[in-house]
């Protein structure tokens, strides 16, 4: 051995021993956004700050598409014995991974005041869906609620004004007749990819709850349900402001940029890139309502596997405080759309220097206020898919909306009997 070569294999062993060459925890964390893209790279910003603060833990992303895919991949991994600590999954899971005994209530992770004042700086409308039975299972990152956005420039050639959303049904279907013409429809709202979280939304707006709080109780068959639904099918049999037949989740916010549509219902989680691509003047507004105004929570929670030692819970829970934490909530809100999920994030100056140029950024915040639980229940997927085929079959002109929703009750109480 040469010199040189001693004095570098001497170096080299000094500074493995100064800086190990492997972290000491490694964590799986499956997330519900499809590979590449902005979002992907804002996740992986956020995991290489909390990486540099945290050089003994170790984070792999793994971008598993949309929230099912999440779920199925995330779920697959653990039945496979391959690692899996952590995940942001539908906060509507939370039923059936508590039934499947694959999560960890956050109240067993917690230990410090420190950390208890943490879990409890949410704000309460999107806890909703995670505290079950007196303990919290889910924590909120990327979530929502739903809104209107409009054209700003069709109200202002129909004679409308572009400052004034419609806050009534009465409104709505006034003014989404003047806004129909032959080259664009009044209104969108999407019946495809998640039907019953609109439903649910005008369900709530007409002053009934399509499920209770106990997991095990729908009530889809309820007069003012299916009065619900017979007003959604009525903006295109009878007033003709909205297509007939289904909206497609997936291509309803290309069609509103190409100005398809002067009005459509969707997630916050739009709002980044309806601005960053509108080629016109628009508006965010609250949902209107009937009754009353409302819209449910949605999107993401994030949850701890049961299956994983408790060093990995340890460093779970230390990226959920990081990822979760005012500065990086702010800076997902302001890359996404989706809110900051504390009052804190809005109190740090990312925050209110956007909402002070860019206001639309408040309004699916200040919603909370008349905002519930997302539709969840115990076998929340095949009740919620009896559900979207009865909302499908009655727009669609197959079934009434008391045959569609009668069979659909029917069928989430035969899949809830037993956890009653």
């Amino acid at each position: 051995m040469t010199r040189t070569t001693a004095v570098a294999a001497i170096l080299a062993a000094t500074s493995a021993l100064v800086n190990p060459a492997a972290a000491e925890t490694e964590l799986t964390m499956y997330y519900p956004i499809a590979v590449g893209g902005k979002l992907t790279q804002v996740v992986d910003g956020i995991v290489d700050k909390f990486e540099a603060r945290n050089p003994d833990i170790k984070v792999n992303a793994i971008y598993a598409g949309n929230y099912d895919d999440t779920r199925i991949k995330s779920l697959a991994a653990l039945e496979a014995g391959e690692p899996a600590q952590l995940a942001v999954m539908f906060s509507i899971d939370a039923y059936d991974l508590i039934e499947q005994d694959l999560v960890v209530p956050f109240d067993d992770l917690v230990d410090t005041d420190q950390e208890k004042e943490w879990l409890n700086s949410f704000y309460p409308a999107l806890m909703a869906n995670g505290q079950i039975e007196g303990k919290t299972w889910g924590v909120p990152f990327q979530r929502s609620t739903i809104v209107a956005y409009y054209n700003k420039d069709m109200f202002r050639q129909a004679g409308l004004d572009a400052n004034k959303a419609p806050i009534t049904w009465d409104e709505l279907v006034e003014m989404g007749k003047t806004l129909t013409n032959a080259d664009h429809h009044g209104l969108m709202i999407p019946s495809t990819g998640y039907p019953y979280w609109m439903f649910q939304a005008l369900a709530i707006q007409n002053g009934k709850e399509v499920m209770s709080n106990d997991g095990v109780t729908t009530f889809f068959d309820d007069e003012a349900v299916i009065e619900t639904l017979d007003f959604w099918k009525s903006l295109s049999q009878e007033h003709a402001i909205m297509p007939e037949g289904t909206v497609e989740w997936g291509t309803l916010r290309q069609a509103f940029l190409e100005g398809k549509t002067a009005m459509m219902w969707h997630s916050t989680g739009n709002l980044t890139a309806v601005k960053n691509n509108a080629e016109f003047d628009f508006g965010v507004a609250k949902l209107p309502g009937n009754v009353r105004l409302g819209s449910p929570t949605g999107g993401g929670n994030f949850y701890v596997f049961k299956d994983s030692t408790d060093e990995e819970k340890d460093a779970a829970l230390e990226l959920i405080k990081f990822m979760t934490a005012p500065e990086q909530a702010a800076e997902w809100s302001i890359a996404t759309g989706y809110m900051g999920v504390s009052p804190a994030a809005y109190e740090t100056e990312a925050l209110k220097a956007y909402t002070a140029e860019f206001p639309p950024a408040l309004v699916a915040r200040d919603q909370l206020e008349h905002a519930v639980a997302e539709f969840s229940t115990f076998e929340t997927a095949r009740v919620r898919d009896g559900l979207n085929a009865a909302i499908q079959s009655a727009l669609t002109g197959e079934k009434s909306a008391q045959d569609a929703l009668g069979e659909a009750q029917t069928s989430a109480e035969r899949l809830l009997r037993d956890y009653k």
